[in-house]
């Protein structure tokens, strides 16, 4: 007998539908062709810390880290009934098809069962991208070995028991810090990758609260040549200004000082007038399309278009894939097999029934003998992009009808021409000052012709063509204009907006080096989880609403404590984007899960050493320790009465006696 044993139950009955003379079992669907069942996502979970030692069930530093030696599972109450009914068909069955979403977690989740009965039989792999009939029935007729996807496993499972190690051991080890401090019902709750991203966001409302509105200026310059006169851009020598001024120069390279200014301008204008032009740079340029949509650039766009939430794109995502108007939707690729070129022209067709103006203008004038940079097998792993599927859109609600249009169009703009342009740099020295012009002819619009997407303009580009010269020409400086611009306040994070920063999560760790070296990691978090992270931290009241037009997240108070009083370490996103670096590297075959576990014990272990020096901003109404600064002073019952002793005992023996329900060292007793 094949057993398919699929991720969830609506899977199942895609499959089921696509096989001979389907009929409907008791957690299971019989057809001529062998057996479908389900699971409901993870139907084991990791054991608690007690079942490993009851001693765990109190919570104390000394008992911290704990290292399983053994890794256990149980099986989840609540999944319990069709755990037992897929583990008798396991049984029964010669042949399994391990039917998991076509990712890290789908891997495991099927994995996790057959490693858990100890299941010997043959196991093959179903990579399900669309759940229409045409790529089910595809998907059939060429299964995979699921040992070509073992390391697929080990990196989920890395994970999963990464995320336990440091939940389970930081989260109670700075619970106590915290309860030591004054706040006896408080329960923090420390995540791999949720509290570098709260770390984030309290961060930017930080510097939001500490931000100075400052001038910068930047000097353009006319310079007549004998083809006509052009505008250039002053380019200041950072180096030399800070040695006369160090001030001058802000962190982003921009001329904050007026006195600078006008020392310049003054020089300038001073005789002679004689530049050159020192360097002359002209080449042809191409621009694609943007390449389809993954999950997270999905997220992405739909909150700057609609201010949809991440979680309620994934949400209409997800339906339309069971709708199979899309394919897979926690995708991570944004690029799509040549396999999948055929199918263009049909899903084309289909797309022109659309009320979209945008959407339709790029179907009608699309062009399928057209190859964009997107279809790359080599780019393809487990899944691609997400994309329309040949089955002609239907009754959705108005949210996924735009998550839709989207995606169409982001599908549909691959079959035009690239945008091409000339693009021409000038360098011109005038009096040992370095200034700049870039123009830009375009040639073929292309692509841009219907579809919308902002240009990246710098201040160095002329709106004018340059005239016709060559490098070493000889040009005179006319006048100069002052641009003044004012620094903005940077912008509190969207839940879109947090989610493009856990995906470039680079720009903001903390180490320079390290920034460039993770630019091309894949971020923290995974396609399928950064919107639940988001929404847990809403949901436990670290992260509220700013109530503005664009659903602004603000941290709370709890937010501020609780990244005030952690270590680097846990808030800057430096460790954890290493760690999802070496996660995406298993999958390949690099590393082992040994290892990778031996470094996250080591790292769980510093942390929780550093947690007895954590410093808790005390509650309001408390009485902070006059010895080590660090506890506050709690009311006990020793044999000799009523007393006030120090949280943090037994780092801390400061004990005082009780004056009228007060330590006695408080005023006013």
């Amino acid at each position: 007998m094949r057993l398919y044993i699929a991720e969830k139950p609506s899977m199942a009955r895609e499959i089921a539908a696509c096989l001979k003379n389907p009929k409907k079992g008791n957690g299971y669907i019989n057809t001529d062709e062998g057996v479908v069942t389900w699971l409901f996502g993870h139907v084991l979970q990791p054991v608690k810390p007690e079942a490993y030692d009851a001693k765990y069930k109190i919570w104390r530093l000394e008992d911290l880290p704990i290292i399983p030696a053994v890794w256990k599972m149980e099986v989840d109450p609540n999944a319990a009934a069709q755990f037992n009914i897929v583990k008798n068909l396991i049984s029964k069955a010669t042949e399994i098809i391990h039917a998991g979403d076509p990712d890290r977690e789908g891997q495991l989740l099927v994995d996790e069962v057959l490693d858990f009965i100890g299941n010997k039989k043959p196991v093959k792999r179903i990579l399900l991208n669309a759940l229409d009939k045409d790529s089910i029935n595809y998907a059939i007729s060429h299964l995979d070995d699921n040992k070509n996807f073992f390391n697929l496993k080990q990196s989920a499972l890395a994970r999963s028991r990464a995320d336990w190690l440091i939940g389970m051991n930081l989260s109670r080890a700075y619970t106590i810090a915290a309860q030591r401090a004054g706040h006896k019902k408080l329960v923090l709750p420390i995540g791999r990758v949720k509290t570098p991203t709260l770390a984030l966001v309290v961060r930017r409302e930080r510097e939001i609260q500490n931000f100075k509105p400052v001038d910068f200026y930047k000097i353009h310059a006319q310079f007549q040549h004998e083809n006509g006169i052009f505008t250039a851009v002053w380019k200041p020598n950072e180096d030399f200004i800070k040695s006369i001024n160090p001030t001058a120069i802000d962190s982003e390279g921009r001329l904050v000082n007026k006195k600078a200014v006008a020392y310049f301008l003054k020089k300038f204008s001073e005789m002679p007038h004689d530049a050159e032009i020192t360097k002359l740079e002209s080449s042809k340029r191409r621009e694609s399309p943007p390449l389809p949509f993954s999950l997270s650039a999905l997220q992405i766009a739909a909150g700057k278009n609609f201010g949809y939430t991440p979680q309620q794109v994934l949400d209409a995502a997800q339906s339309l894939y069971e709708k199979k108007f899309t394919t897979y939707p926690r995708s991570d690729c944004q690029y799509l097999p040549m396999n999948q070129f055929h199918a263009a022209t049909k899903i084309l067709a289909h797309l022109q029934n659309t009320d979209d103006e945008i959407l339709k203008r790029l179907v009608d004038n699309a062009d399928t003998k057209i190859k964009s940079r997107a279809w790359n097998d080599k780019k393809i792993s487990a899944h691609h992009a997400i994309i329309p599927t040949v089955k002609p859109i239907g009754e959705v609600t108005p949210i996924e009808l735009n998550v839709y249009n989207l995606i169409a169009k982001n599908y549909a703009v691959q079959f035009h021409k690239l945008h091409l342009y000339d693009e021409c740099t000038v360098t011109v020295t005038y009096k040992d000052e370095i200034f700049s012009a870039t123009s830009k002819m375009v040639t073929q619009n292309g692509w841009r012709d219907f579809y919308t997407m902002p240009k990246a303009v710098s201040d160095d580009e002329v709106a004018e063509e340059l005239p016709k010269m060559k490098q070493g020409d000889k040009v005179t400086y006319e006048n100069a204009e002052v641009k003044i611009s004012t620094t903005k306040k940077p912008a509190r994070f969207t839940p879109s907006t947090l989610v493009q920063g856990m995906k470039e999560i680079h720009k903001f760790v903390k180490d320079p080096e390290l920034r460039v070296k993770l630019k091309d990691v894949y971020g923290i978090g995974t396609e399928a989880t950064r919107a639940a992270i988001i929404d847990d931290l809403i949901k436990r009241k670290f992260l509220v609403s700013a109530r503005d037009k664009k659903k602004s997240l603000m941290p709370t108070e709890k937010a501020f404590m609780l990244i005030d009083a952690l270590p680097d370490a846990l808030t800057y996103p430096d460790a954890t984007a290493i760690w999802e670096d070496k996660l995406y590297l298993m999958s390949d075959g690099k590393g082992t899960l040994e290892e990778f576990l031996k470094g996250q014990a080591k790292f769980t272990g510093e942390l929780c050493a550093d947690a007895v020096n954590a410093k808790f901003k005390p509650p309001e109404g408390a009485y902070q320790c006059p010895r080590c600064q660090k506890g506050v002073m709690v009311q006990r019952n020793g044999k000799n009465g009523v007393f006030w002793g120090c949280s943090k005992y037994p780092n801390c023996n400061m004990t005082c006696n009780d004056v009228n329900g007060k330590p006695e060292f408080v005023r006013g007793n």
